[in-house]
């Protein structure tokens, strides 16, 4: 098996020259989307849990809740 000189950066993702080339800096947007991409699952739990909690009384009252707030403000 071959080893090649291309290998990703750990924090951003990027494939990034090994070969002794200056050091890679991450771009701050290429970082933020890596790590979304890494935490698509819990994102995707978060919405089952918050739609599961909306479906319970205390998560009508509190929609309730909120939009008499908003309404308040207006």
């Amino acid at each position: 098996m071959f080893k090649s000189r291309f290998m990703p950066c750990q924090a951003c993702g990027a494939s990034v020259d090994r070969s002794g080339r200056p050091r890679h800096e991450c771009l701050p947007e290429r970082r933020t989307d890596f790590e979304m991409f890494g935490l698509r699952d819990e994102i995707a739990q978060l919405e089952v849990e918050v739609s599961c909690y909306l479906a319970t009384a205390s998560g009508r009252f509190s929609s309730w809740l909120a939009a008499r707030q908003v309404r308040r403000r207006s």
